[in-house]
C-alpha cells in the first residue's frame, strides 16, 4: 500500500485545524471519502440525476443501470449468492430494524428468547428490547471475558433451543474485539436461530463473505466505508427475505395496488418503498471498487500494524488505560482508552486544538461502558489513510494533555 497516494485521495485530510495539519482519528464514527466516491456523486447530480425504475427515458435509464450496477457491486463485496438478497437501506441502524419488526414480529413470541451482547451499539440492543417488550421474549445477554472478548462455552451456554435470534456485532466499535461470528452462527443454526450480524464495524476493513458465514442477515453502513451518509445494506437470505413482510409501505415497492388491498414487488424491491437512495447507492458503489482497488486484505493488515503500532507507544504513558483484547492481532484497527484524572471530553478538547480528531463519550453503547465500571471513554480509530505520524501526533498529544491537567490541579 502507498499510503501517501492514497491519502492524496482524500482532500479533506489536506488542511489545518486550529493552526495545525489534521489528524482524523475518527473514522469508526465516520469515514472520510476518497476524490472518486466525490466525483461519482457530482457525475450523477451533473449528468443523469433522475429517478429508477419507472422512467423509459435516457437519464431515467442511465441512473437505474448505476443504482443496479451499484448493487451487484455489494453482492460481489459481500458474497452473496443472488442480488435479491442485497437490500438498500439507510444504514445498519434501519437494517437491523427492519429485521426485529419484520422477521422478529412473524417468529418470535412470548416465551421464546432473543440473544445478543454487552458489547453491542445501542442499534443492535434497542431494537431486540422493544420486540421482546411487545412479544413477551427474554433478552439474553452473552457475558464477556474480562479482556472484551467472547468464550464459545459462554455462548453454548447462553443459547438454547428457545433461542429464535441471536444478533451481535462482527466488531466491536469500542473494544475492536473481533467476535467469532462463524462459529456462533453454527451454534445459532443447531438450536434452530437465526444469526443477525451487524457489520457496520468489519465491512470497511476486512473481507466478508456472508455465504461462508452462512449468517441469515448482515447489515453495515456506507458512510463508515468511504461511501456517502444515508446509504447502507441489509443482506438476507433468500428463504426468509421471501417470507418476510415490508415494514415501509408506498411507492416503488408494490406490484399491483387496489382499493382495499396490495401485492408487493419481488426481492429486492419490496424492502424499498419510496424513491431510492439513488445517489448514495452510486456512491457506496464507488467506495467498494476504491476499497476493492486496494485490497481488504491489505487494508486489514495495515490496520492491524496500525493498532498494534498505537498500542506500543500509548502504553508507554503512565496513568492510560487501554479496554479491549491486549493481543493486537485479535482486535481492529480502534484503541478505546481513559488517562487517570481527565475526563474523555476535556481530552477529546485539548487534542482538538492540536488538530487532532479523537472521538469522546459512550460511543452508544452504554452498557458496555457499565460493564468497563466507567462513564465514557476516549476513543482513536484508524483506516487506510492514517499513519505512524498520526499515531506518534496522538500520543505526542496525550503527553501534553497529562502534563497540563497534572499542573493545573
Amino acid at each position: 500500500m502507498n499510503i501517501q497516494e492514497i491519502r492524496r485521495q482524500f482532500p479533506i485530510l489536506d488542511q489545518e485545524v486550529n493552526g495545525q495539519p489534521l489528524v482524523y482519528l475518527d473514522s469508526a464514527a465516520t469515514s472520510q471519502k476518497p476524490l472518486s466516491v466525490i466525483r461519482a456523486l457530482d457525475e450523477y447530480y451533473k449528468g443523469y440525476n433522475s429517478n429508477v425504475h419507472r422512467g423509459v427515458h435516457t437519464l431515467g435509464t442511465r441512473a437505474t443501470d448505476g443504482y443496479e450496477g451499484a448493487r451487484e457491486k455489494v453482492r460481489k463485496f459481500i458474497n452473496a449468492a443472488s442480488n435479491e438478497e442485497v437490500i438498500f437501506m439507510r444504514g445498519t441502524t434501519t437494517a437491523i430494524n427492519t429485521v426485529a419488526q419484520s422477521y422478529g414480529a412473524d417468529n418470535v413470541k412470548e416465551g421464546d428468547e432473543i440473544v445478543i451482547t454487552h458489547m453491542e451499539h445501542h442499534s443492535n440492543i434497542i431494537p431486540w428490547q422493544q420486540l421482546a417488550k411487545i412479544t413477551g421474549a427474554t433478552l439474553k445477554y452473552v457475558p464477556l471475558q474480562e479482556d472484551g472478548t467472547l468464550s464459545l462455552d459462554d455462548v453454548r451456554e447462553t443459547i438454547t433451543d428457545n433461542t429464535k435470534i441471536v444478533s451481535i456485532m462482527m466488531v466491536s466499535n469500542v473494544l475492536g474485539t473481533m467476535n467469532p461470528i462463524k462459529e456462533i452462527t453454527q451454534i445459532a443454526h443447531e438450536h434452530g436461530a437465526v444469526m443477525m450480524v451487524d457489520g457496520a464495524q468489519a465491512a470497511p476493513h476486512m473481507k466478508v463473505d456472508v455465504q461462508d458465514l452462512d449468517c441469515d442477515f448482515f447489515a453495515f453502513s456506507g458512510h463508515k466505508m468511504a461511501g456517502p451518509t444515508g446509504i447502507g445494506v441489509l443482506y438476507g437470505k433468500k428463504k426468509h427475505l421471501n417470507a418476510m413482510e415490508p415494514v415501509e409501505f408506498g411507492g416503488e415497492m408494490i406490484d399491483f395496488v387496489g382499493l382495499q388491498d396490495s401485492t408487493w414487488k419481488e426481492l429486492p424491491w419490496k424492502f424499498e418503498g419510496g424513491t431510492p437512495i439513488i445517489a448514495g447507492a452510486i456512491g457506496l458503489g464507488a467506495a467498494i471498487d476504491f476499497l476493492n482497488e486496494i485490497g481488504l486484505d491489505e487494508i486489514e493488515k495495515y490496520e492491524h500494524h496500525l493498532a498494534a503500532y498505537a498500542m506500543e507507544k500509548m502504553s508507554e504513558i503512565d496513568g492510560l488505560t487501554i479496554y479491549g483484547p491486549k493481543d493486537p492481532g485479535q482486535r481492529a484497527g480502534l484503541v478505546t482508552f481513559n488517562l487517570d484524572d481527565v475526563h474523555p471530553h476535556d481530552l477529546a478538547t485539548v487534542l482538538d486544538a492540536d488538530g487532532i480528531a479523537i472521538r469522546a463519550g459512550h460511543h452508544c453503547a452504554q452498557p458496555l461502558m457499565k460493564w468497563l465500571d466507567v462513564s465514557s471513554t476516549a476513543r482513536a480509530s484508524f483506516y487506510l489513510y492514517n499513519t505512524e505520524e498520526d499515531i506518534d501526533r496522538l500520543v505526542n498529544g496525550l503527553v501534553k494533555t497529562k502534563e497540563y491537567f497534572s499542573d493545573v490541579f
